[in-house]
């Protein structure tokens, strides 16, 4: 049997010459062997530290692999905080002039002294990263997080190809390389591919899927996903002098083996910061990875500590970014999606296109009013802009591609998901789904809206908690809260029977409204709680909003309206307008939405006394001469502020939020403060709680 030696030796050559062909492989784009060969030489190193443990080492290339999955990341405190810098707003060459300038300022330079030497990179858009590595053995991979405190990923980051696990050469007891992690937009592609044969979800873009891969709980998942990184400087070091310019410092890293992009120049003053500025947004498409502006820095390290920092970012380095992106497209399609508040949008379905650093294939065209002003019909030619290098945008149409015969695209008169008739709201761009109790694309927001502390005010009842009831079947719209049971919402994640006690009981105490309350909790489009006021104000009981002749009441109002224009010229007091301050275009939105049999559905089964909620008939308000304007202060002991002011203006009154001249009355409660003291100097009506119930007929 051969001796240790041997194989220790050979475990040493495997190690070296796969860790050499991975940097020709991924660091160079230079193989030198075939995929079947390299996977030879791995396996007989697996097999090696299998047989015998005692060869495995940390900066094994068979430690790549990834490993147990981890209950959480856990925090680490940067020995050199990883700071920000600045971005340069100007995307022309005025950048590069505006950063020289400021830098010039700081080192108080004449204008006739020598120009400064600046070093320019690649501004990779991808996720940061500090690599920690201990007499040259990677010891614990760290992302930026805050700046002073990242998330431990090093087991992630050993199944990264590209960085090493130990540095060739020399190298220093403590080294800290900075750098970006990110993905190529080849194996970005190869990888989406892959997952749409499996027919999992897609990544959105690669810096996305690059920031989750190396922030996955599980090594393994990290190992299958085409990460590559770049270096682009040193946090903390130990035991190492530093050479004199951020170039010789990228240089010997580079040496060391670790990867650094070859785009970078050194220029003196701002001529060739201007020149790479140029060049790389020409060849940025060319790229096989995506960049989002460039990097300049003071190559000097000695100017780099005179600058210093301001606040949060280096004085001696700035980003330089570049206009968004922008391609042509070809409109394919044009559907409309329902959004959780009723709001139907647009979408343009494209003819995928690369743009930005991402594929689109769809992108929003936002309301009916941006549709229109920028004319966009299927089969159209685009422009996109992927704007902030985020959200893709339509720029414009090619009018001068036009098909021929290209029609008008007409946003729907009913609602996709279901049927109900839509209508636009004034003072809004959205057109709206009238649908709202039922609408499936709207269960969750109903039931937000319906549950809210001004609505029907049900504690407990969470986003969380909302989404498990829609999603379980539980609830379908508002009307089923009343029908669930204790043992079906303790049976729910994260409830237990004393949360879902707590949520029945506030089911419970909700069946008592107030009609304002009630209406505004039906979501109306238009409606808010001003316009439910009005609403509860003429009609009075659910009855007699439910049961409205609307086209009878804009008559009236019409009629009314010209009566008091002639009352004006006679110099005569003007007749009061019913539900004056709602127009007819949110008169309408009730009509429709009151007409809608599934939602008068619903409202009938809310508004059953036995199983749904007890709707109070409102008391005929005082006429509109009559009103007085109440103001409340303190605590008061058996009603909250919001239910006595909502009772206040059920009866016609008005609510104020300080005392004058004009104040009828003052409500204190405990602890009233200034608003009482200033009441009793203006010499009005001060009432207590009783007092307050007695006025208004309220027992």
């Amino acid at each position: 049997m051969a001796g240790p030696k041997p194989q220790l030796e050979r475990a040493a050559v495997l190690r070296e010459a796969i860790e050499r062909h991975n940097r020709l492989y991924y660091g160079e784009d230079q193989p030198e062997i075939s995929d079947a060969e390299f996977d030879r030489l791995f396996q007989e190193l697996q097999a090696l530290e299998a047989r015998h443990p005692e060869l495995a080492t940390a900066d094994s290339p068979t430690q790549r692999v990834g490993g147990a999955p981890l209950k959480e990341l856990k925090p680490v405190r940067h020995a050199l905080p990883m700071l920000s810098i600045r971005t340069e707003t100007d995307t022309g060459e005025a950048g590069a002039l505006n950063f020289d300038a400021r830098v010039r300022r700081e080192l108080r330079l004449e204008p006739a002294a020598p120009p400064v030497e600046y070093a320019a990179e690649l501004k990779f858009d991808g996720l940061a990263i500090n690599l920690r590595y201990e007499r040259g053995l990677l010891t614990q991979a760290a992302t930026r997080g805050d700046g002073s405190v990242g998330e431990d990923v090093t087991r992630n980051v050993r199944t990264i190809r590209d960085i090493p696990l130990r540095l060739r050469g020399q190298a220093p007891p403590v080294i800290e390389v900075r750098g970006e992690i990110f993905m190529t937009r080849k194996d970005f592609e190869r990888m989406n591919e892959r997952q749409r044969k499996l027919g999992e979800k897609a990544f959105v873009n690669p810096r996305n899927a690059a920031a989750g891969s190396v922030r996955q709980l599980d090594p393994a998942v990290t190992a299958k996903r085409p990460l590559s990184f770049f270096a682009y400087g040193v946090g903390f070091v130990q035991g190492w002098k530093l050479p004199a310019s951020h170039k010789e410092v990228l240089d010997a890293l580079h040496a060391m083996g670790v990867p650094v992009d070859a785009h970078r120049v050194v220029s003196p003053g701002t001529g060739g910061l201007v020149e790479f500025h140029a060049r790389m947004g020409r060849e940025r498409e060319r790229l096989p990875f995506g960049i989002d502006g460039v990097v300049y820095k003071a190559n000097s390290l000695q100017l780099q500590e005179q600058l210093g920092f301001v606040a949060r970012e280096p004085r001696w380095a700035v980003a330089h970014k570049y206009p968004a992106e922008e391609q042509t497209a070809e409109v394919l399609g044009i559907d409309v999606q329902v959004g959780r508040t009723g709001a139907l949008t647009p979408v343009a379905r494209l003819k995928p296109v690369f743009v930005g650093g991402v594929t689109v294939t769809n992108v929003t065209l936002h309301n009916e009013d941006e549709l229109r002003r920028k004319d966009v019909r299927v089969g159209d030619t685009v422009v996109i802009r992927r704007a902030g290098d985020v959200i893709p945008e339509v720029v414009s149409v090619r009018q001068d591609l036009r098909l021929p015969g290209a029609a008008e695209f007409r946003m729907p008169e009913r609602c996709p998901e279901c049927d109900a008739p839509v209508v636009r709201v004034p003072g809004e761009a959205a057109t709206r789904c009238t649908g709202g109790l039922y609408c499936r694309a709207q269960r969750i927001q109903a039931l937000l809206h319906f549950k809210g502390r001004r609505a029907m005010d049900i504690e407990g009842l969470g986003d969380k908690l909302a989404e498990q009831l829609v999603e379980m079947g539980l609830v379908k719209s508002p009307a089923d809260l009343y029908a669930l049971e204790l043992a079906q919402l303790a049976a729910l994640e994260r409830m237990g029977e004393k949360s879902a006690g707590n949520v029945i009981a506030s089911i419970e105490a909700s069946r008592d409204a107030t009609l304002p309350r009630f209406v505004f909790a039906l979501g109306i489009p238009g409606v808010g709680e001003e316009v439910a006021k009005v609403l509860a104000r003429l009609f009075g009981s659910l009855d007699a909003f439910l049961g409205a002749r609307w086209e009878q009441i804009a008559g009236e109002k019409e009629t009314i309206r010209k009566e008091n224009v002639k009352r004006k010229r006679r110099g005569e007091a003007p007749v009061p307008v019913p539900l004056e301050g709602v127009g007819p275009e949110i008169m309408e939105s009730v009509r429709q939405f009151l007409l809608e049999p599934h939602n008068r559905t619903v409202i009938l089964r809310l508004s059953d006394p036995k199983n749904g909620v007890r709707v109070r008939t409102e008391s005929p308000p005082v006429p509109a001469g009559e009103a007085k304007t109440f103001v409340l202060t303190g605590t008061l002991a058996g009603m909250t502020r919001e239910e006595a002011k909502s009772l206040i203006e059920s009866r016609g009154h008005k609510v104020a939020g300080s005392v004058s001249r004009s104040t009828d009355f003052v409500v204190a409660g405990a602890e009233a403060g200034s608003k009482l003291e200033r009441a009793q100097e203006l010499g009005v009506q001060v009432l207590d709680e009783a007092g307050l119930r007695n006025l208004l007929g309220k027992p």
